[in-house]
């Protein structure tokens, strides 16, 4: 407990909860006292809730009145680093720190004691009678592998009765076991030898090693090449952390990207390291929350939120693929983990690595400055090269109705085939169909509660809203004019590229991938380690598939509609066309074949397309921040994004109003408010919505300002207003 205050039993103690309330409440000390960072469970009203221990209280009152905590928690104290790291979040991005504290407290039974508990698993064998009830308990307990579940959790992920779990017990089908409550995990192995690295890989881990052992905070961009190695270069500065008895994080951007990753840190340390996302038991969470404040686990690999973990010494983050979207926290509390992990390891002395073959603009701008370090790797690992890249100019194709896939790319596709290779082709866009319109009356199919039109999803047959989620079956008359047999779906998405693969090419073993076809992440997992198995010729895909998947056998990839990220207004629109073309081409020819992506274009003269083409990346970077600043956009102009959201449109629209009126806190720092106007979604779940965009100098005091202008006015009970610092989308 070193560096920790102590309080003594009595002693007026700043407790903060994870309720609504704003600021810490004061309360007494228990008896036997509490180190600062306690968990704690204190009286709040009628109920007990959790909080921690902030500091000493402030008094000012009578203490007569003050409560005594009612128990301090079997859990480490939380570390003085962490305390800062989530006030100062909390101010970056105007969050109110009980939310905050919420953050860094998602996991359940944090309240029940230590000890043994009783635990289910799977038992290789089957129950003498399948029921639904028990296929589904069953189906649970196969995507987990081998984890444990309480009887509880088990019953709830499965939607049935405890019985029924008793009943598969009974039968042998599944394991009842004691086993103890949040045991340490495995010791991992830092000085078994890792793969045997190139010289350029082998120059970057030597410089990263030295990183670390130094013990100070500092950030570096290892860039390379799709292919080249990074992660196995970044494993290396893992185990000089390992090494340093400090802990490590990898912050991945999908679950489906951990299975393969998992194998690859087993291989090289010898055991498996804690995991922290959705697809994770909550039995599993709790264990992995108590042992990182414990340091009872060297290496966390896990999503975003991983990041706020009661980490007791953390001495390395890794952001692989740092320029991935799925960093950025859309709803709730609004955070980018690639910036928070700057901002946690600034604070306890700890290395980043911001790992990408295409970082995003601000962090090729902080490299460029200084502020941040550069490595780069220049080849591909091994044998492999990288893909030969051309570009098909879709306005010399002829093209046949309702066809998307032209007739250079079919054939390239077929003389894949013939060589027993494998292709992918690309599609960023779920579904059948992005609109299906009525051909009697001209009618839209929209969402009832979104100002969205809702998706074709022809394998569920159902229409889905992609902005909230609702769905429905897919009719058979028109909504507006009931005529039958008249609705039309119009474009593409990869169900429909699906049904054109499987008529052009009868004989190929499709496989698509997107992630609403996947009930759970480790179906996913397996149907990627079978399409890399080669367990598919043609292979149909969204973004999912250009994020650090590893096809051996997989030689073409061909971009169905190269221009679609290139419409509209959006900032980053160019950049993120960009990144995903050469993300998702680096998926081609990275074993012992060569590989080629075909990008179908009706704007080859387009200067992204250009770009992508030419793989002259530097120069792409030094045109698209030539415009930005001239711009004075970020990185080099500030942002901030005001989400006004109420059920009553006129009530959203005066308030943005008032708001845009009363700008005087934002004048005073020379910033400049656009809008209100009607946010590109206008209406999401039943609630419209208005933006108002915030833009300021690069040195501006922004929060500060924004906070000064918010609190002049009160919203209205049915209105809610969100601040986003640096938005990254504007829907």
């Amino acid at each position: 407990m070193t560096g920790l205050s102590f309080f003594d039993a009595g002693d007026l103690v700043s407790v903060l909860t994870t309720e609504p309330l704003g600021r810490p409440l004061d309360y007494r000390a228990p008896d036997g006292g509490c180190f600062a960072g306690a968990f704690v469970e204190v009286p709040l009203g009628p109920r007990r809730v959790l909080g921690v221990v902030w500091g000493g209280g402030e008094g000012g009152y009578d203490l007569a009145k003050v409560r005594p905590v009612t128990r301090v928690l079997d859990a480490a104290p939380m570390a003085e680093a962490m305390r800062a790291f989530l006030m100062r979040a909390a101010d970056y991005t105007l969050t109110p720190l009980p939310a905050m504290l919420r953050l860094a407290t998602r996991a359940p039974g944090l309240a029940d004691p230590p000890g043994p508990r009783r635990v289910y698993r799977r038992r290789w064998a089957e129950p003498d009678r399948m029921t639904e009830p028990r296929a589904r308990v069953m189906d649970v307990l196969d995507d987990y592998g081998g984890a444990a579940f309480t009887l509880s959790e088990l019953a709830g992920l499965a939607g049935v009765s405890t019985s029924v779990v008793k009943g598969l017990v009974k039968q042998g089908a599944v394991a009842e076991e004691e086993a103890q409550r949040d045991l340490p995990y495995p010791r991992l192995d830092p000085d078994r030898p890792g793969k045997a690295l190139a010289e350029d890989q082998a120059q970057a881990a030597a410089t990263l090693r030295a990183a670390v052992r130094g013990g100070r905070y500092g950030t570096t961009l290892l860039k390379g090449v799709t292919g080249s190695g990074k992660t196995e270069v970044y494993l290396e500065a893992v185990a000089e952390c390992l090494r340093t008895g400090r802990q490590a994080l990898v912050l991945l951007p999908e679950i489906a990207l951990t299975a393969e990753f998992l194998t690859r840190v087993e291989e090289r340390f010898g055991a498996m390291p804690g995991e922290w996302h959705s697809g994770v038991t909550q039995t599993e969470r709790r264990r992995l929350w108590r042992m990182a404040g414990e340091v009872g686990v060297g290496l966390v690999v896990g999503a975003r939120s991983a990041l706020f973990l009661p980490f007791r010494d953390l001495g390395l983050i890794v952001v692989d693929e740092e320029h991935d979207t799925s960093y950025k926290q859309e709803d709730g509390v609004l955070y980018n983990a690639r910036d928070m992990a700057v901002l946690r390891a600034s604070l306890t002395d700890a290395q980043v690595v911001l790992a990408s073959a295409t970082p995003c603009l601000e962090t090729w701008a902080n490299a460029e400055a200084g502020k941040y370090a550069r490595l780069d790797l220049t080849s591909r690992f091994g044998t492999a090269d990288l893909p030969e890249m051309r570009a098909i100019d879709m306005r010399a194709e002829r093209m046949e109705a309702s066809r998307w896939i032209g007739p250079t790319l079919v054939q390239v596709v077929r003389d894949r085939l013939n060589r027993g290779e494998q292709s992918l082709l690309f599609l960023n866009r779920r579904g059948y169909a992005p609109v299906t319109i009525c051909r009697a009356c001209g009618h839209q199919i929209g969402c009832d509660h979104c100002d969205a039109r809702m998706v074709e999803h022809r394998f569920q047959k159902r229409l889905v809203c992609h902005q909230c989620g609702e769905s429905k079956p897919m009719p058979a008359a028109c909504p507006s004019c009931h005529a039958e047999g008249r609705l039309a779906p119009v474009g593409p998405g990869v169900e429909r590229l699906a049904e054109e693969v499987a008529e052009r090419f009868p004989k190929a073993r499709v496989a698509v991938l997107s992630s609403d076809l996947f009930g759970t992440a480790r179906a996913l997992k397996e149907k990627i380690a079978e399409i890399a198995a080669g367990g598919a010729d043609i292979i149909i895909g969204t973004q999912l598939v250009a994020k650090g998947h590893n096809f051996p056998l997989l030689t073409l990839v061909g971009v169905i509609d190269a221009d679609l990220g290139l419409q509209g207004s959006d900032l980053r629109a160019a950049e993120r066309t960009f990144q995903l073309m050469r993300q998702v081409s680096g998926r081609a020819g990275r074993g012992e074949r060569p590989g080629v992506a075909l990008l179908q274009t009706c704007q080859p003269e387009h200067a992204v397309i250009r770009a992508i083409l030419s793989g002259d990346e530097e120069a792409f970077w030094r045109a698209e921040a030539a415009e930005r600043q001239a711009a004075g956009m970020p990185p080099f102009g500030r942002l901030a994004g005001i989400i006004l959201s109420s059920p009553d449109v006129q009530t959203v629209f005066d308030f943005g109003q008032a708001l845009a009126r009363a700008d005087a806190p934002l004048r005073r720092i020379g910033a400049q408010v656009f809008g209100p106007a009607p946010a590109p979604v206008a209406r999401v779940r039943g609630r419209h919505r208005v933006r108002l965009l915030v833009k300021a100098a690069k040195g501006a005091a922004l929060q500060p300002a924004l906070a000064a202008w918010v609190a002049q006015f009160k919203p209205p009970a049915n209105l809610r207003l969100a601040i986003d610092i640096d938005p990254q989308s504007f829907y």
